[in-house]
Formats: structure tokens, C-alpha cells, sequence
């Protein structure tokens, strides 16, 4: 079994560890791993990922032997794998000394402590207890045991995090074993069996069991930046960052608002409003395009009307239209079949996304699904549709007024 260092130590940032193994990293993953009697390297466990690092094999004393450490898990037994970009010059049996990448490490430890407070909040205001933690690259989350979650909960939780944060209130590790534990009132007791638990205090405000590596005062933690939400099976999911990604994500926040704002000619906090302005002209021009599309639709059924001839007691209208889409030649269709009870269309659009629409008014005999079907077959498109009306579209026009005209041919 190999020795946590980093239970007892989240700042230590180098040690000299003895090389037990050599393998490989599981009997499906050939990446060469090295096991080690110690180890500062946490895996990854309870939420929070991996350190990452590199190991300098001790007997060679040069800096640049040093092997890349990509990844670290633990073993049931309790040994712990770093997973290397390559074995180099690192021998079963030999001495090495670890590094951690220092700026990883801080920023897990911000992220964990900080989650820890959080949890705490959400308990301590509304009894909110805390399900799982999820540490990501860019985002950290809890998903909390509830089935409403407010805004004004939200920022409640946020503003007592913050203010445990600014109190700089210390932050301590102990070891008790599980029938002590349960008399000291933790937050959550984790369920594996285990001689000792290892506890986080934040003191008078979090006690709980956690494995993971943590801050020395609260003040560390820098900042708790509440994020989005969201409703899951279990509860509801709370996005948030802390420290230095705290203020890279507000960074951020800030230079996409202002682009926004100087876009709008409006100051950051107007850019809502101005948003909403813009949908609402939005949805009105989308309203007058729509009325207007519908009277030329109508105009231009009445000139098709008018202009054909009957054949056989209905009118068959065939037309392509190069620069109208498919929304015009579907209202077009519904118009035509509506004016008159002896219609039978096909129509087709021709630009960008190439459309076929075919219509007849009820009480026609035929089918215009099966017709689509059979012309989308011969075309190479897709679609459907119902008895009297169905669309399509095209990959390409190429045969499409022949197959259009030959259709209407055979109706006749």
C-alpha cells in the first residue's frame, strides 16, 4: 500500500518516494504505470480529478530525466498508479523525487474547499444536503437533494459561502475512526467501510469526511462564483467556480457582455433589454413577412387559377419557381386548393434548398403521398406526406421538371 502524503499535507509540492512496481496500467491499457512506496500525487477519487506532475529518477540528479505523470488512480488495495508519458530512465528498486504541477494542485484545492463551504451553506439556510461533486476543467458542480431551487436560495447560499471565504477561517485535517465520527455531527458520513476517516473542518461551519486535498485557511479558497442551474432526476445541479477560475470565468463573462453591449451601442447591464427589443422587432417583422407572403401567395393563386385551363373537370398547375422557397410554395398550395375545388398542383422551388410540394383540394381522387413518394424515389429526395398534400426536398434538380411534367401528364 502505498502512504498518502498528501492526507496529511496539501501544500507539499515535492517528495522522495522508493520505485515498488513497474506495470502496466491495467491488463486493457498498456500505458506503463510506476507504483510508489509514498506519494504527494493524488488520485483521482470523491469528485475532485488527478494531479498531474513529473518524476526525476534520483540517482541520475538531472532535470531533464525527469518523466512525464499523466495520470493517477488508486487501486482497491490501496496503491496508487501514475500512469507516465514513458518509462525513460526510471528503474523498479530506484529512488525518485516527484514534483506536482503547483498551479493544478492550488486550483483543485479552491475548487474542493470551496464546494465544501458551498455544501455547507446550502445546508446550514435551507437543509439542503449535497448528493455528489463533480470537478471539471472549466466548472465545478453539486447536485443538491431538493426538488425546488430558487433564485433568491441561490444567491443566499452564494453570499454565506463568500462571507466564510472573506472570515478566513481555518481549515484542518484529523483522523477519527467511523463510531467517533458518527457522535461528531458531520455533514455526510461516506458509506465505505474503513478503520479511520480522515475529516475536513472548516471551522464552526463544515465537518465531513473527505479524502481530498484542501485549502489551509478559507481565505485560500479566493472567491465562490455561483453559475447556472439546472433540474436533474435526483435534484437540481449547481454550477460554480472558485479562486483564480472565479475570476477568469467573470473575466470572460465581462469581455463577452461589453463586445455585446459595444454591438448594441448599450452599456453591459442594458444588453437584456436591448436583446428583448430585438426579438420582439423580431417576431414582428416575422409576422409582416408572414402577411405578406400570404397575399402574394393568394395573388398569385388567383393568376394560376385564372390563367389554366380545365382538363378533364380539374385543373393541373405545374410550376417551378427559382427564387421562392418552400415556405411560399406550401402556403402557395394551400391557397390554390382552397379557391378551387378542382385543384391538383405540383409545385417546386428551386432555390437553396431545393422543394417539391404536391397538393390536390379534397375530394380529388388521388393520392399525394404515394406520388411524392414515387417522384422522391425517382429523384433521389425525402419526404411525405397525407392524400392531399406532401412535401419534399432535393439534393439536386437535375430531371425534376421532366419527372414534374410526365406526373402531370398522367393525371390528365
Amino acid at each position: 500500500m502505498t502512504e498518502h502524503l498528501y492526507y496529511h499535507d496539501s501544500f507539499l509540492y515535492e517528495f522522495d518516494a522508493e520505485v515498488l512496481d513497474l506495470i502496466s496500467a491495467s491488463d486493457s491499457d498498456s500505458r506503463p504505470a510506476v507504483i510508489l512506496d509514498r506519494t504527494a500525487f493524488y488520485p483521482a477519487s470523491g469528485g475532485q480529478v488527478f494531479d498531474t506532475g513529473s518524476i526525476v529518477p534520483a540517482e541520475t540528479g538531472n532535470a531533464s530525466n525527469k518523466v512525464r505523470v499523466t495520470e493517477v488512480m488508486e487501486r482497491d488495495d490501496g496503491r496508487i498508479l501514475h500512469i507516465l508519458e514513458n518509462v525513460g530512465p526510471i528503474q523498479k528498486g530506484g529512488r525518485v523525487h516527484g514534483l506536482i504541477d503547483v498551479d493544478r494542485r492550488r486550483d483543485h484545492m479552491q475548487q474542493h474547499s470551496g464546494q465544501h463551504v458551498l455544501s455547507a451553506a446550502f445546508i446550514r439556510l435551507f437543509n439542503l444536503p449535497t448528493i455528489s461533486f463533480h470537478m471539471g476543467v472549466e466548472s465545478c458542480s453539486i447536485d443538491l437533494d431538493t426538488k425546488t431551487l430558487t433564485a433568491a436560495q441561490l444567491e443566499a447560499a452564494e453570499a454565506l459561502a463568500n462571507d466564510v471565504v472573506t472570515e478566513n477561517r481555518a481549515v484542518s485535517v484529523r483522523f477519527v475512526t467511523k463510531e467517533e465520527a458518527r457522535g461528531l455531527g458531520l455533514r455526510k458520513i461516506p458509506p465505505a467501510e474503513r478503520d479511520q476517516l480522515r475529516l475536513i473542518e472548516i471551522y464552526d461551519f463544515d465537518l465531513t469526511a473527505c479524502g481530498g486535498t484542501h485549502v489551509a485557511v478559507t481565505g485560500q479558497i479566493g472567491s465562490i462564483l455561483l453559475r447556472k442551474t439546472e433540474k436533474t432526476r435526483q435534484g437540481w445541479r449547481v454550477e460554480f467556480v472558485c479562486g483564480k477560475r472565479a475570476v477568469t470565468t467573470a473575466r470572460r463573462d465581462y469581455a463577452v457582455l461589453a463586445e455585446a453591449g459595444g454591438l448594441l451601442s448599450s452599456h453591459i447591464w442594458d444588453v437584456p433589454l436591448q436583446i428583448q427589443k430585438i426579438q420582439e422587432e423580431s417576431r414582428s417583422s416575422r409576422k409582416s413577412r408572414e402577411q405578406v407572403l400570404e397575399e402574394l401567395a393568394g395573388l398569385y393563386a388567383s393568376q394560376l387559377l385564372a390563367e389554366t385551363p380545365n382538363a378533364g373537370g380539374r385543373k393541373i398547375i405545374v410550376r417551378t419557381f427559382p427564387d421562392r422557397d418552400l415556405i411560399f410554395i406550401k402556403l402557395l398550395a394551400q391557397r390554390l386548393t382552397r379557391q378551387n375545388a378542382t385543384v391538383v398542383t405540383f409545385l417546386a422551388s428551386t432555390a437553396d434548398q431545393p422543394a417539391l410540394v404536391f397538393a390536390q383540394s379534397p375530394g380529388q381522387p388521388f393520392d399525394m403521398g404515394a406520388l411524392m413518394k414515387e417522384t422522391l424515389a425517382r429523384l433521389s429526395g425525402r419526404g411525405g406526406g397525407s392524400k392531399d398534400m406532401a412535401q419534399g426536398g432535393l439534393s439536386q434538380v437535375e430531371g425534376m421538371e421532366t419527372a414534374l411534367a410526365e406526373l402531370a401528364a398522367r393525371l390528365n
